[in-house]
């Protein structure tokens, strides 16, 4: 029996409105009546899904969870609370901010609670509108945030080629990092050993949950690590090529189509 759902945010669970679907939504709900805990586990942070969290009706309550920053936090849904957090060192994060300056991308650096985007370009504006907020900084180094935990680094460009040029040019800051793609726009950069693979385990040993016992749901190269870890990984017909091969069933339905619905259906209520 599976005991929890990890589901990806993203190109995943929301449709093209940045929204929960109806057969998503109702499925999530009979998944949660049988005892089954959903749990978005994304890359965002996780006070930028309230919204998402409002319509499954998981908003502020006890005993539900968010894994967000890519497995670098944990947060029971009452009152947002921490209980797990692993952040950039600040000076690696101030060599990644530093670095992704001289690049033609747009810079994202996320707080526990915000996320500053530097180089904000119209594309990426419209990308984020209806996803998550932003707060525009033109500062050339990341002194504003001293004190403060960064959870992560990106760098957005929408052209696959030139972020893989910077995975490679990056290597001799990032070896101490985790690297990830996602949203076929971003290179993310966590501190090392942060993954949503991780953050599922660490979850699940929280809860008394056997790795067999989870499933986990997503589409692109950040959710690889958890698709490897939970006792099902599951790609939605959208998914990546890349990560096809180490999923366990590939859904007929896409994103825009009820695949979360597709995978309670099939492997928790039938």
């Amino acid at each position: 029996m599976y005991r929890i759902i990890a589901c990806d945010m993203d190109e995943t669970l929301l449709g093209k409105d940045k929204k929960v679907s109806q057969r998503n939504r109702e499925a999530i709900a009979a998944a949660r009546e049988a005892g089954v805990k959903f749990v978005p586990n994304t890359g965002r942070g996780f006070a930028s899904i309230q919204g998402t969290l409002e319509e499954l009706g998981l908003r502020n309550k006890a005993n539900e969870y968010v894994i967000s920053f890519n497995g670098g936090a944990i947060t029971e849904n009452a009152g947002n609370r921490l209980i797990h957090a692993i952040a950039l060192p600040f000076a690696k994060a101030e060599e990644l901010y530093r670095r992704g300056i001289d690049y033609d991308v747009c810079i994202h650096v996320y707080t526990i609670d915000r996320v500053y985007a530097y180089g904000l370009n119209t594309g990426e504006r419209d990308f984020l509108r209806g996803r998550m907020a932003v707060e525009e900084t033109s500062e050339k180094n990341l002194d504003f945030l001293k004190g403060q935990d960064i959870m992560k680094i990106l760098y957005e460009n929408t052209d696959d080629s030139y972020l893989r040029k910077i995975e490679a040019e990056t290597a001799d800051i990032a070896d101490d990092t985790d690297v990830s793609f996602s949203s076929n726009r971003y290179i993310e950069f966590n501190k090392k050993g942060v993954t949503k693979g991780v953050g599922l385990m660490k979850l699940a040993d929280i809860l008394g949950v056997k790795p067999e016992e989870t499933i986990a749901i997503g589409d692109n190269f950040n959710d690889l690590s958890m698709l490897q870890a939970a006792g099902l990984g599951v790609g939605v017909a959208n998914a990546v090529e890349g990560i096809r091969k180490d999923c366990d069933y590939i859904t007929e339905a896409a994103y825009d189509q009820d695949a979360v619905a597709e995978v309670i259906e099939k492997f928790i209520l039938k």
